[in-house]
């Protein structure tokens, strides 16, 4: 009896050795910029992007097999980063975005919740409160802003808003089209007053 509990101790030793070696030996190394991309991403898995998660979406921006602006919950900024660490082009935001930059995240009406949990289950980052029965709520600052808990209440009590601002998350809205035509013509012209008074003073 001992005799045996000793050998399969010395066969489970060996065996735990030789995976160890093979795991070692025969590892697959991932792709180091999908894995960058990967940081980046808001891992909410919400396949808005048309990949089941995150991390396919990273291999195939790394693969250079899809495009930077697909991410919805991670929005403009993500884009952006994903597009300065791949060395591509930015890109308007896809379709699906919306349409302002202000982030959205989910709100309850708590007045018709109805603690049915179905919104909980399906939150990425468990970012709603609650229990079966009683009222839920949504933790604001941990809303991603994917969207899989809208479809799945049965009494409609959730819908997407746009973000609270406060000092944390204001930032300086972008430049409307008009500005921007108005901001390139006066760079026109500081470059022909420029190049004018260097010809001047070339002639003087």
């Amino acid at each position: 009896m001992i005799a045996a509990l000793i050998i399969f101790l010395v066969m489970a030793i060996l065996f735990g050795l030789l995976q160890g070696y093979a795991s070692v030996r025969f590892k697959v190394e991932g792709n180091p910029l999908a894995e960058q991309i990967n940081q980046l991403l808001p891992q909410t898995q919400c396949g808005q992007c048309g990949f089941p998660g995150c991390k396919p979406y990273a291999e195939a921006l790394a693969e250079g097999e899809s495009e930077v602006n697909l991410c919805i919950p991670g929005g403009h900024k993500t884009m952006i980063e994903i597009a300065e660490i791949t060395h591509r082009e930015p890109k308007e935001m896809a379709e699906t975005a919306p349409t302002s930059q202000q982030k959205l995240v989910a709100k309850i009406d708590e007045s018709i919740c109805i603690g049915c949990v179905h919104c909980i289950k399906v939150c990425p980052v468990d970012a709603i409160l609650g229990a079966t029965k009683k009222m839920h709520t949504v933790i604001e600052q941990e809303c991603t802003g994917c969207e899989l808990c809208v479809p799945v209440c049965p009494v409609d009590c959730v819908e997407m808003v746009a973000e609270p601002v406060t000092l944390h998350n204001w930032s300086w809205p972008e430049p409307s089209q008009q500005t921007r035509g108005r901001l390139n013509r006066y760079d026109s012209t500081e470059n022909a007053h420029l190049l004018l008074n260097k010809s001047t003073k070339g002639e003087s």
